[in-house]
């Protein structure tokens, strides 16, 4: 449940297009693939960033399992991989990139799942077992896991409450937890344009109290402060509320997770969404 609340919420704040490889001609890709091959480092950096959702697809495919891009091992694996693919890719194979790319995602995710299943095989736990100054025996390989597990859990009940609190918060004021993705601009540009005002109206204690005392968003004060029109505002009442709240409240691991940090911490820069 924890894992579905955070993909609508990055739905909410980073909602894009949707990506689909088989739209993108193949032609197109191909050329592109040849460029990179002639020595094009930044058309390279660009296929990449751009075919980072497709690489994350197919990861997820072959792991059976949803994979995180920040803290999946595997999904460095395939986006190497897709490189490696980049480079490697012949025009002449009868086959398309994408497919050629995919084949080599696949291959080096079963080496480096072979080799861990061989590594755990050869190096039990007991062979890091030492004698600490009193000769007892202890395992510093499973004490790092079972802190690191602790960690894992408790940062995973802490976003569990952030949530929990967010949906309450939301609620007051009308507004569902899993109607976020809905209620998001389509435009990367219209997102940027309303967290800047979200910003605005968390710096100014007056707004805030408003927001928080009368559970409604006071158009009237904003448009004396933001160079948009009303009907932009009321259109987009309900993100507005949202991205305030998010930014104003104690959510550090939900902007965390979005890589969002608070206005306390940005010093009044510019949005960087």
């Amino acid at each position: 449940m924890e894992r579905l609340l955070l993909v609508l919420f990055k739905k909410f704040l980073g909602r894009r297009e949707a990506f689909h490889p088989a739209q993108d001609n193949s032609d197109i890709i191909e050329e592109k693939v040849v460029q990179i091959q002639e020595g094009d480092l930044k058309l390279r950096n660009q296929v990449i960033t751009d075919y980072q959702p497709y690489i994350a697809k197919v990861t997820s495919r072959f792991c059976k399992r949803y994979i995180d891009p920040a803290h999946d091992d595997e999904y460095s694996i395939a986006l190497n991989a897709f490189n490696e693919a980049i480079n490697k890719f012949s025009a002449d194979s009868g086959t398309s990139f994408l497919s050629f790319a995919e084949t080599v995602i696949r291959r080096r995710l079963i080496d480096y799942v072979r080799k861990e299943q061989r590594f755990s095989k050869q190096l039990p736990y007991s062979s890091f077992e030492v004698e600490d100054e009193e000769e007892s025996v202890i395992n510093p390989v499973e004490i790092h896991q079972a802190v690191e597990q602790f960690e894992n859990d408790r940062s995973a009940e802490e976003r569990r409450q952030e949530i929990m609190e967010l949906q309450r918060s939301l609620l007051d004021f009308g507004i569902s937890f899993f109607e976020l993705p809905e209620i998001s601009p389509k435009h990367e540009d219209s997102r940027k344009m309303l967290f800047a005002i979200g910003r605005k109206l968390v710096e100014d204690s007056a707004m805030i109290e408003s927001i928080k005392t009368k559970k409604m968003l006071p158009i009237k004060e904003l448009l004396d402060v933001v160079q948009v029109s009303r009907k932009t505002l009321e259109r987009h009442r309900k993100y507005l509320i949202a991205i305030t709240l998010i930014l104003e409240g104690p959510y550090t691991y939900l902007r965390e997770y979005l890589h969002i940090p608070a206005v306390s911490e940005e010093g009044g820069g510019e949005d960087d969404e």
